[in-house]
């Protein structure tokens, strides 16, 4: 497959995964462990918004509590019983069950497989320019550069 010819359709668990695991620094990317990314929108050219099928492992989290000023969020769960941590606290979620999460509400969300089975969902999110991050609960902030990529600061502003 080359920029020219992109696929027509695949099959999303054939995918493979994203080399890097996470793009946060440490400590917070050795969190990431048990997490595993396949890419899927941009196997398709997809510029306007991402898709991932993400799998955790059994004590996995998505990502760090987190929310987006910029960037909507959407996850649809295909299997497994993670659990989503939001400021209003844990909600179970079961295949079939979906939640969104709202750009520039301040509400930090993650998804964490307390269970002793691998949970696999859909992340799809847009990819809104001059985005940034907030964690409530680490010493972590990012910021997205004009060129895209993320850089990531204490909450004092000193870089990582």
């Amino acid at each position: 497959m080359t920029k020219d010819r992109l696929p027509v359709a695949i099959e999303a668990a054939a995918a493979a995964p994203r080399t890097r695991p996470s793009i946060y620094p440490e400590p917070f990317a050795s969190m990431m462990a048990g997490r595993v990314k396949q890419p899927l929108g941009d196997l398709f050219g997809l510029v306007n918004f991402g898709v991932n099928l993400t799998r955790l492992a059994p004590g996995a989290v998505s990502a760090l509590r987190h929310a987006h000023a910029r960037q909507d969020e959407f996850i649809y769960i295909l299997e497994g019983t993670p659990t989503l941590v939001t400021d209003a606290g844990e909600t179970p979620l079961a295949p079939g069950m979906c939640a969104g999460f709202k750009a520039g509400t301040g509400d930090g969300h993650h998804l964490v497989n307390n269970s002793y089975a691998e949970a696999v969902y859909l992340e799809i999110g847009d990819r809104a320019p001059g985005d940034a991050a907030t964690y409530p609960d680490d010493d972590i902030a990012a910021v997205q550069a004009p060129d895209g990529k993320w850089r990531f600061l204490h909450k004092d502003g000193t870089p990582y």
